[in-house]
C-alpha cells in the first residue's frame, strides 16, 4: 500500500500562483511515475502532469509553459508549481502513482476571475 498526502491548494486570483505538494509513504518501491490529475465540476478527471523517477515529464497542452512538475526522490514527494493561473484551472487536484495506481485525497484549487 502507498499513502499519498497532498497539500497546497487554495483560492487565488487569476494570474496568481500556487504550489501543490504530494508526499508518498508506505510501499514506495512500487512507484515509478507520480503526477497530478484534476477534475473540474461536471467534467471528467484529466491528466495535468507526470514525472518519472528518472525525471522525464509530460504535461497537458493546456498547462504547458505555466505549470512545472518536479520530484524529490529522497523525500518521496512530488510538487506542482502552478503559475499564471486561469479560472479554467479550477478543480480538485489529485496526486497519483504509477504503474500501480494509488490516489491522494484531493486538494481544491479555485481561481477567481
Amino acid at each position: 500500500q502507498v499513502q499519498l498526502v497532498e497539500s497546497g491548494g487554495g483560492l487565488v486570483q487569476a494570474g496568481g500562483s500556487l504550489r501543490l505538494s504530494c508526499a508518498a509513504s508506505g510501499s514506495i518501491y512500487s512507484i515509478n511515475a507520480m503526477g497530478w490529475y484534476r477534475q473540474a465540476p461536471g467534467k471528467q478527471r484529466e491528466l495535468v502532469a507526470t514525472i518519472t523517477r528518472g525525471g522525464s515529464t509530460n504535461y497537458a497542452d493546456s498547462v504547458k509553459g505555466r505549470f512545472t512538475i518536479s520530484r524529490d526522490n529522497a523525500k518521496n514527494t512530488v510538487y506542482l508549481q502552478m503559475n499564471s493561473l486561469e479560472p479554467e484551472d479550477t478543480g480538485v487536484y489529485y496526486c497519483y502513482t504509477a504503474p500501480r495506481v494509488y490516489w491522494g485525497q484531493g486538494t481544491q484549487v479555485t481561481v477567481s476571475s
